[in-house]
């Protein structure tokens, strides 16, 4: 018996990283699982592969910030499953500039830069989670699990205004969407890690200075590997989490805990 047994999941951001790694694992514990992403070759690449291990997926594309994107990606999963229990807003993005590195000062960010990760990190997990509820009203009730990051937390984690705004948007938006769909049967929880072992982020720890800096302020001296944070999101969208209800979920090494 696996731990999603008879669930239907979508999750954003499947393709690559976390959100592949929450892919497989939801699958392996029984769920039926609809992924999507922009990364089209890298999303079937994984579809492919969890089909070859017997693994119940379907990739479609995903826009986060497209609304038609995300009525088809739930259509698909009520007309080929029969139902949506669970909702992963997994994608995300942070500011990206020449020579790869994450920090930028607030003067130097652009509307364009602010807007973009806006978009992708809130406004994505807004527009997913409006898609979805319906879906999981007529299911009966629902999990909802929203990536949020420590940086949604504090202002000291990530140089970049836009990352920190928009996960902490996510953070109170996610207690937002708790509160009011709680009598539905509708679960909304936030999940905050700390470094991981990610393609978002390998640019920061490309440079071994930055890199040990960033690890001397991780009480267990370490990035965290993607399926460390996908067992807390698995977590949330079981069973096993049924009386839990806008939390957050801190998996970090122990960051924001000095």
């Amino acid at each position: 018996m696996g731990r999603m047994d008879d669930k239907v999941a979508i999750i954003s951001g499947g393709a690559r990283g976390m959100g592949a790694e929450e892919v497989r694992l939801f699958a392996r514990e029984g769920a039926k699982v609809v992924f999507g992403d922009i990364l089209d070759e890298l999303g079937q690449q994984v579809e492919a592969d969890c089909r070859a291990e017997g693994l119940d997926v379907a990739y479609a594309h995903l826009d986060v910030t497209s609304e038609d994107d995300w009525r088809a990606i739930v259509a698909l999963a009520e007309e080929r499953y029969g139902k949506l229990d669970a909702l992963v807003n997994n994608a995300g993005i942070s500011i990206s500039v020449e020579g790869g590195a994450r920090n930028i000062s607030l003067e130097d960010t652009s509307v364009e830069q602010w807007d973009r990760v806006m978009d992708i990190n809130s406004k994505g997990v807004f527009l997913g989670t409006r898609a979805a509820i319906p879906a999981m009203r007529r299911a009966g009730g629902g999990s909802i699990i929203n990536i949020s990051s420590i940086a949604g937390m504090t202002g000291a984690w990530s140089r970049s205004h836009p990352y920190n705004a928009s996960k902490g948007a996510v953070r109170l938006f996610t207690k937002a969407t708790a509160v009011q769909h709680a009598r539905e049967g509708i679960r909304a929880n936030s999940v905050h890690p700390g470094p991981i072992m990610t393609p978002m982020s390998e640019s920061t720890y490309a440079d071994p200075e930055v890199a040990a800096q960033r690890l001397a302020l991780v009480p267990l001296g370490r990035r965290a590997h993607p399926i460390e944070v996908a067992y807390g999101v698995l977590y949330l969208a079981s069973d096993e989490a049924s009386f839990v209800t806008g939390a957050e979920l801190v998996i970090d090494g122990g960051c924001i805990a000095q």
